[in-house]
């Protein structure tokens, strides 16, 4: 029998086990159970961060039963068909329960006619039906739909749950762990906690977490070794092997990532107030420059220097 996948075996279905970005965003979801009832929502976000997880939550604490559910990836299933053929026949259906739901994955890759022809059926199917759209990019959701929803935006969640939540899955497992070497998984994958969660379990062998130089080198994340870099104080390395590994497509995440892990690059106070500053014109000159990758190196530098002083 395959192995099972810890993000699978390990998916909450209580508020307890679920990592919220805030105690408001907790509060609110409480309430939502406590009133058992939900408005229509968006749930947008990072990839990994839980927008799916805390959509089937709800589902279990509000106690609907499975046949009140539709779940569709929108990456597949976005035309106005879909929505007329699918959604429709589904809500024009009196609920087993109070109201039914219908989930909508990867809600930003709905074409603008699907949207449109949705946000006609949330008002025509209100009383009887809730919608819960996620997606990455809410940029590319009408505003039409933002109006009909609640937004419920997951940019970045508590980074000290984020690694209890991976500590607690590795002790459930019977693996032992050394605290610096989990710390360098959860700094290459923060906030993606999915993706940590892959990677622990692909470099758990024999009972221990592996160090990132000591697993499988053919699945490594050129970000764990990046990571291994910087704690080391091998700035220099780092920007090499970061400037020769990262897609155009991930230069503002770097950006993020860089801000998130601001300890890396200054020992005090104001060491990492200088590093913010550096980050953010950094950020600012991307949008500019005609080679993002020069300007990258440049403020890898300008972080090293901080650091000497």
């Amino acid at each position: 029998m395959a192995k099972a996948l810890w993000v699978e075996q390990y998916r909450p279905n209580s508020v307890d086990g679920y990592v919220f970005r805030d105690n408001a965003q907790r509060k609110q979801v409480t309430q939502w159970i406590k009133d058992q009832t939900i408005p229509h929502l968006i749930f947008s976000g990072n990839a990994g961060i839980g927008k799916t997880t805390l959509a089937k939550l709800l589902f279990n604490e509000l106690n609907l039963n499975p046949l009140d559910i539709l779940e569709i990836n929108a990456s597949r299933t976005n035309s106005v068909d879909d929505v007329r053929d699918k959604i429709v026949n589904f809500v024009q259906m009196i609920p087993f329960g109070d109201f039914k739901v219908v989930l909508l994955d990867e809600a930003d890759y709905l074409s603008p006619n699907a949207q449109a022809a949705l946000r006609g059926v949330m008002e025509e199917h209100h009383e009887t039906a809730r919608f819960i759209l996620t997606c990455n990019y809410p940029n590319r959701i009408i505003p039409a739909l933002h109006s009909r929803c609640q937004g419920f935006h997951i940019a970045k969640i508590d980074q000290t749950e984020f690694t209890a939540r991976v500590a607690q899955i590795l002790i459930t497992e019977g693996v032992d762990l050394e605290l610096d070497v989990l710390d360098t998984y959860v700094k290459a994958t923060y906030p993606d906690l999915r993706k940590c969660i892959n990677m622990v379990q692909m470099n758990s062998q024999d009972g221990k977490l592996l160090a990132p130089s000591d697993g499988d080198q053919g699945q490594q994340d050129w970000k764990i070794e990046m990571v291994e870099l910087f704690k080391a104080g091998k700035i220099q390395g780092a920007r090499k092997l970061l400037c020769g590994s990262v897609r155009p497509e991930e230069m503002e995440e770097i950006y993020r990532w860089l801000y998130a892990n601001i300890e890396l690059f200054g020992a005090d106070d104001y060491q990492q107030d200088q590093a913010v500053l550096i980050i953010k014109q950094g950020l600012v000159d991307h949008a500019l420059v005609a080679d993002p990758e020069i300007n990258l190196a440049a403020v890898l530098i300008r972080l090293a220097r901080n650091l000497e002083k």
